[in-house]
């Protein structure tokens, strides 16, 4: 449903756009995974412009308020200016600067959403400028996966759901067996 609303592709918003990951396909895929399954107290993580997190309190009934949060401080800024800009929401949204799941309290959200940088790259190339970061997810593409996994249960209320795109570039059985070993179920929402 949201697929409509990204009319361009990466490369091409990477030709005019260093600092902040803008909605892409995979922007898309995790704000339809929200609206099917979000509820509650939600964070995204790794938001980028903000696209999913507006996104999903303009139009998820189910979530209660939404929390954006990113490394990037330009990516906060952007969030929070697109925040400020929607008119269509009275779900509260709040933008938090922070490397994953660190700045947040135990038992914190019913619905954890992260859309992970998963591109394989050498860590000797990968942290020239923001838009580099938000795309590496280590040498193997998971290393930024698994962070977020073993800190995800932490952070979520019992009985909470996490949803994360996992890229084939990563190696899904290998993120799914992960997953498991970590003491979550998954199952493919989208």
């Amino acid at each position: 449903a949201y697929s409509d609303a990204i009319d361009s592709t990466l490369a091409e918003r990477r030709e005019i756009e260093t600092t902040v990951y803008q909605p892409a396909e995979d922007s898309a895929l995790l704000a339809n995974a929200i609206h099917e399954q979000g509820r509650g107290r939600l964070l995204e993580v790794g938001t980028g412009s903000g696209w999913v997190a507006v996104t999903t309190a303009e139009d998820v009934d189910a979530v209660t308020e939404v929390v954006a949060s990113d490394i990037n401080p330009h990516a906060c800024r952007a969030a929070a200016q697109r925040a400020v800009s929607s008119d269509d929401t009275t779900t509260p949204i709040s933008v938090v600067q922070g490397d994953l799941l660190t700045a947040f309290d135990t038992n914190s959200f019913e619905t954890v959403a992260f859309n992970p940088p998963y591109l394989p790259t050498d860590p000797d190339a990968e942290w020239d400028d923001w838009m580099e970061r938000a795309l590496s997810g280590g040498p193997s593409g998971r290393e930024v996966i698994e962070s977020f996994i073993d800190s995800l249960s932490r952070v979520l209320v019992p009985d909470g759901i996490g949803l994360v795109i996992i890229s084939s570039l990563t190696g899904y059985e290998t993120v799914t067996r992960y997953i498991e070993t970590a003491g979550f179920s998954y199952s493919v929402v989208i």
